[in-house]
């Protein structure tokens, strides 16, 4: 109980240091809020109440209390640009993007790794190295180019090409403007503009955990209870899934948490250059804005999955490995 209350309490820490180090840079950022939102004919007197009504006239220690009163009551303030709460904004984005990297960090982990055993078992052979060459280019490719590829290739490659008619893939919005869908339709049309953006989140997703999986997968093939099982007449499957596997589940999980913070960067460009309407975009919007409210309310969010998803594979390392639950 005493280390869970510690991992509990660093925890608390982190966030509130992550939160409060964001809040200053956000202030002390170059550009004022307030100007963005003066007309151009206004007087001193009307920026100077703009100001005020938007408690920017405040020191930055005075602002910073304020705020944090309101997010401890649970209010995360009003968007300085749509004068809508930032919990309706966060609240119509972030199902997007928790749908978006929910299905790109199950594909990662599913198709990185079985490309991981593959490379496991075929250590140092050609297909080994040939995989190793694709996911570590994959891997160091940024998400916008592997996006702009993709959309190059699928859309306008598509029709230059005469690529088959299913193949040509819409490449921004969520849904066809033009079309009247309902139902599996509507569903549908959703799932062919989500597409692209998973698969650019899965290849580098998957190309990470494949070169994970592989050095953890490799080293256990090695152990005694491995060769045994061989010895012992075991099929490669069976022995990779009944004793190789679960001995490397405990870092597989790490990773996953690791992951978890490059599927929700990654989704801030994608989901810009996608025009999917999700945390990323809105995040992006906001900081061209100096919308502070929701700059700081989507860095609450991005900070607590981000030390939730750490702090479970933190627990959970002791269930998936009895060395470590003393």
């Amino acid at each position: 109980m005493r280390a869970l209350l510690a991992r509990l309490g660093g925890a608390l820490l982190l966030f509130w240091l992550v939160v409060s180090i964001t809040f200053l840079l956000v202030r002390l950022a170059p550009g004022d809020a307030a100007a963005l939102l003066v007309p151009p004919d206004a007087s001193q007197v009307d920026a100077a109440r703009i100001r005020a009504r938007l408690g920017l006239d405040a020191p930055i220690a005075v602002q910073y209390a304020r705020w944090s009163i309101s997010v401890v009551s649970g209010d995360l303030g009003t968007s300085f640009a749509t004068g809508r709460p930032v919990t309706t904004v966060l609240g119509e984005s972030l199902p997007i993007s928790l749908a978006l990297g929910g299905a790109s960090l199950l594909l990662s982990f599913l198709i990185g790794t079985t490309v991981g055993m593959v490379q496991a078992v075929r250590r140092g052979r050609a297909l080994d190295r040939a995989l190793t060459v694709v996911t570590t280019t994959l891997y160091a490719a940024p998400s916008f180019w592997l996006a702009l590829t993709l959309i190059a290739l699928f859309t306008y490659g598509a029709a230059r090409w005469n690529f088959p008619a299913w193949s040509r893939l819409p490449a921004f919005g969520v849904r066809d403007p033009g079309a009247e869908l309902e139902g599996v339709g509507a569903w549908l049309d959703i799932a062919r503009h989500a597409i692209l953006p998973i698969v650019t989140l899965t290849v580098v997703g998957a190309a990470g955990v494949s070169r994970y999986a592989r050095t953890a997968l490799a080293d256990t093939l090695g152990a005694d209870h491995v060769r045994t099982a061989r010895a012992k007449g075991a099929g490669p499957v069976r022995t990779i899934v009944g004793g190789a596997l679960p001995v490397a589940l405990p870092p597989l999980v790490i990773l996953l948490a690791l992951t978890l913070p490059g599927v929700i960067a990654g989704s801030v460009f994608v989901e810009s250059i996608f025009a999917w309407p999700g945390m990323g975009r809105a995040m992006l919007t906001a900081i061209a804005a100096r919308d502070y409210p929701v700059v700081m309310g989507a860095t609450i969010v991005y900070a607590a999955l981000v030390i939730a998803a750490n702090l479970a594979a933190d627990l959970a390392l002791p269930l998936l490995d009895p060395r470590r639950r003393r």
